[in-house]
Order: structure tokens, then sequence, then C-alpha cells
């Protein structure tokens, strides 16, 4: 006890730092690989940054970090705009906007190198219809959509579930309608074998010449992420029946589906590139969080004809994150962070992130989910709070497992480099700086 009372008093027994500072400045030295963002072109008004965009949904809430008025985004326009005020007034707002609009014409296309070299990131992978102005490869990759690929069928019956359904499905028909005459496609094949080899395999191979590293499913905005193993010769017949006209029953669509995701996994993997599934409990009002849980897909992760395509979860399973850890045992399948470093705070993302890190420290990934937010907030805001985010979610963690006697410093060091940077590398084979 008196030796209790002496240490207190002579201040030797305080509160530890949740970071560990020499472990922190490390981190902050690390240039990033981005694993996912809708980040935007050049372009005014750009529009291809997602292939469902929510904005045309009923209203639904966003988490509290992802409001414009978010008080830590100070500290990002600081950064980024050399912001000098502490608080939101017009004027300030004015002042701000017009600083921004000065930088953008100033940079004109260099505008999203610029932001990354702001930010500590060397390579940013862009979920886009196509990419555009400002978006050049080796900084900028391309990460493709391919649901519209999974639904040629009518989806009339499909989008009277909800009313975010009545607004995402005829978005998925017009980018279908969209690959179809990329390929110089009048109409669709009149069978399945017909439409996977005039279609399917031809959009792959095209999305991959143009520089894809990645296919992207946003299935889980459309239905739950259980896709069954249906046989081609049962679905056959469902796609010669409706591929002129009429609606398909659910199950027999379903079934549909459930192929065609495993045969453009298939492809994907034939030709290099890993398929990213969204799997994270939003967005959108009437949007069904348990058919994004990770573990609907242990029936593909399973499946021996897949082993040669690699999977991401993306958003780390979002409230599912145990269930994307498990996954992890699978050989072929990664996570990352995306979406998590914007709509928790450092501390909550640390325990998840530790949990990950103790079990599968290499096969974590780094990724923001950076899009625009509005008028005032453009999708550099929301690459700068991950970001920022995440390193330091990722000291707290790390120090947790140095302190705990876990791990040494080196490989702590060693951990932070692989997460933020050398996984991404190794999964894609880039060739970094």
């Amino acid at each position: 006890m008196q030796l209790c009372l002496s240490l207190l008093s002579t201040g030797t027994l305080r509160a530890q730092s949740p970071v560990d500072s020499s472990l922190a400045a490390f981190i902050s030295t690390i240039r990033a690989v981005d694993n996912h963002t809708h980040v935007n072109t050049t372009v005014p008004r750009d529009s291809e940054f997602d292939a469902l965009p929510l904005d045309g949904l009923p209203p639904f809430a966003l988490p509290a970090r992802l409001s414009p008025d978010n008080p830590e985004l100070l500290e990002g326009y600081r950064a980024l705009y050399d912001y000098r005020y502490t608080d939101w007034s017009e004027p300030h707002r004015a002042e701000l906007r017009a600083t921004m609009q000065r930088v953008a014409r100033e940079q004109g296309e260099r505008f999203p190198q610029w932001v990354l070299d702001r930010i500590g990131v060397e390579v940013m992978f862009a979920n886009r219809i196509a990419m555009g102005p400002g978006l050049a490869a080796p900084r900028f990759r391309w990460v493709s959509y391919v649901d519209a690929l999974m639904l040629p069928l009518s989806t009339a019956r499909e989008r009277e579930a909800t009313p975010d359904y009545r607004v995402l499905y005829p978005l998925e028909e017009r980018l279908l309608q969209r690959y179809l005459a990329d390929l110089h496609v009048a109409r669709l094949p009149p069978t399945l074998d017909a439409y996977l080899r005039l279609v399917v395999t031809p959009t792959l191979e095209r999305q991959r010449r143009d520089g894809c590293v990645a296919v992207k499913f946003e299935a889980a905005y459309l239905r739950a992420l259980d896709f069954d193993d249906a046989s081609e010769a049962s679905v056959r017949p469902v796609y010669a029946r409706y591929a002129a006209a009429g609606v398909p029953q659910h199950a027999q669509y379903k079934a549909l589906q459930d192929f065609l995701f495993r045969y453009i996994a298939r492809e994907a993997g034939r030709l290099g590139m890993a398929v990213h599934i969204h799997s994270l409990e939003g967005g959108g009002g009437f949007y069904r969080a348990a058919g994004s849980d990770p573990f609907l897909l242990e029936s593909a992760f399973n499946d021996s004809t897949l082993r040669g395509t690699n999977f991401v979860i993306i958003h780390g399973g979002g409230v599912f994150a145990p269930h994307a850890g498990a996954m992890l045992w699978k050989p072929n399948v990664w996570l990352d962070m995306s979406a998590l470093d914007q709509v928790l705070p450092a501390a909550t993302l640390a325990s998840v992130l530790r949990n990950w890190l103790e079990q599968y420290p290499d096969k974590v990934l780094y990724g923001s989910d950076a899009f625009t937010w509005g008028p005032d907030a453009g999708w550099e805001m929301g690459a700068w709070l991950a970001e920022t985010t995440a390193r330091r979610a990722l000291g707290i963690a790390l120090t947790g497992m140095l302190r705990d006697g876990e791990i040494p410093r080196a490989r702590a060091e060693e951990i932070a480099t692989m997460v933020l940077r050398t996984n991404a590398a190794a999964l894609y084979k880039l060739s970094l700086r």
C-alpha cells in the first residue's frame, strides 16, 4: 500500500496511452493500399462511381460519423484544405467551399492523385462502372461491377419485395444493357450456353483487358448471399423459357443467379481477378441485414471448383465481423475493414481488428469505402476519415498485443505494414514503390 501511494505521489503510476507513440509514428509513415472506394473522376456530376447508388432510395438514416457536420471532419479540412476555423459557421463554410473549388480547379485531372499524396495512400482501388479522367494506373486500379451479369431475366417479381428493390433492380437491368451494347450484342441470347459464351465471359475478358483487378458483387442489396450449388442442367430450362419474355418464379430465378454467381467467380479466377463481395448491414431503410452474413457464403467458399478464385469480404462483414474472421480459415478468402473505419470510432474498430490480427494478420486489408457524402463532403473527406481512423485503430490493436506480450515490436511494425500495404500487394500482385 505504501509503495502504491509512493508511486502515485511521484507520478510514476499513470494511465498508459492506448497507442504506443513510436508505433504510431511508424504507422503514420506507411504508404497504404486502399482496397475499396467509390472515388469520383474529375468529370462534373460523375455518376459512374457505383452500380447501385443509394441516393434514389426512400430516406434512411446514416451513422453519426457520416454526417457532414461530424466535428472530426474539421481536422480533415485542415489537413486537406488548410481550414483555419473550429466551427461550421456559414461564412466559414463559404470560404471552405471557395478553397475546395480553387484546389480542384488548380489540380485539374491531378486532383485525385493530389488527395492520395495528402493522405498517404499509394494505390486506391476504384469500384466503378468505368474509369475516367484523373483515375489512371498505377495509382488507381479498377474494380468492376458484375451483379448485372447475374440478372439476365426480368426482375419484375423480385423488385416487388421492398421499396428499395423497386429502385435498385432497374439499375442492374440498365447496366446489363450497357454490357450488351459494349459487346455489340443486340439482344439477349436465346440459350444459357450462348449467354455464357457471348455475354458473360466476353464481358469479364474485356474488363480484364481494360485493367480490372477485381470484380464486385453488391448482391446483398438485392438478395441474401446464400449462393447454393445449382447445376447448369437444372437452370438451362429456366433461362430458355424466360430469356425472350415472361417473369420467372422467385425460386427459379434464385437458382439461376446461384449458378451464374459461381460461373462468374470461376471465370474471374481464371482471368486473375479477385471477387469482392459486399458484406455490411447497410444501407437503405429496407436493407435485409441478415442476408449479408458471411456465413451464408460458406458453401461457395467450400466449392472445390472455386479454389482458383480469391474472395475478399468487403466491409469485414459489418456487425458479422466475427463471422467474416471465421471465413479466413478458407485458403482463398480475405477481408477488408472498409466502411467500418468510417462508421466506427478508432477504439471500437480496434477490438474488431485485434480479433482478426491475432489469427490471420496476412489476410486483413485496409480499405476506406470513400464516397461523396454531399456538396461539402467529397470522397476525399471519407478517404481522410477512414485512413486516419484505420491507422489509429491499428495502433491501438497492435499496442494491446504488444503490451500483452503476444508480439514483439518488430512484429507489430510488420503486421501494420502488411495490413496497410503488403497484404494487398501480394494478393493483387502489385508493384509498389
